[in-house]
């Protein structure tokens, strides 16, 4: 396992697109990152997490564009995008192919899609391969002392003893501040709905749209 800061992402970049799974940090929390299409590298993110498999991935677009060639984006779909994004996020979006739902199982259909900012959209951007993403933790109740996410490459290392994960590169950044999740919109219907809360408050979600948005 190699550690190495945010000016080097060539490592990380490297070992995704080799099959490998990368540690890196965003304003939230250390997020496990790995090839979207590569059924072995996600299946074993799900299972080192316990993570339930209808608990999709999230797709980390590297751009607007990328993200309108895979995804069908609706009138408010495109009105959180422009607003909102890059930032803290994710929207539940149709697969314009069926064919890439099938090829990205991993990410689920709908897709859950955001456009990060920082080490992550860079990571994404750079790599010749789809990037799936989530947090670096065990899912589910762990117990009362659990702490959630890693917000520090220490926790990424308890992370992945506790998980049986290897990384093959974990992107020190230091400490993530927010330690919150990302907004969640559910945008596969006409009208868009609010499934969770995070970062990216629901006022802000709402005046993206220009109406008050409905929770589901």
């Amino acid at each position: 396992m190699r550690v190495v800061d945010t000016q080097d992402l060539d490592p990380a970049v490297r070992a995704l697109e080799a099959g490998e799974l990368v540690i890196v940090p965003t304003r939230r929390w250390y997020m496990i990152c790995a090839d979207a299409s590569d059924e072995q590298a996600c299946a074993s993110v799900f299972q080192g997490k316990k993570r339930p498999r209808h608990k999709s991935l999230a797709y980390v677009a590297p751009s607007p564009a990328a993200c309108e060639r895979y995804f069908d984006l609706g009138i408010e779909a495109e009105r959180l995008a422009t607003g909102l994004w890059p930032g803290d996020l994710a929207l539940l979006l149709p697969w314009r192919n069926p064919q890439n739902a099938l090829r990205h199982a991993a990410v689920g259909s709908p897709a859950l899609v955001t456009m990060a900012s920082g080490v992550l959209r860079a990571l994404a951007s750079a790599a010749k391969v789809p990037v799936a993403a989530t947090t670096a933790n065990l899912s589910g109740d762990t117990g009362p002392d659990d702490p959630g996410p890693a917000v520090t490459v220490e926790e990424v290392r308890t992370f992945l003893a506790a998980s049986g994960l290897t990384a093959s590169v974990i992107v020190d950044g230091g400490v993530c501040p927010a330690a919150n999740h990302m907004t969640v919109v559910d945008c596969f219907t006409e009208e868009a709905r609010l499934v969770r809360t995070g970062l990216v408050h629901h006022r802000a979600v709402s005046a993206a749209l220009g109406r008050e948005i409905r929770t589901v």
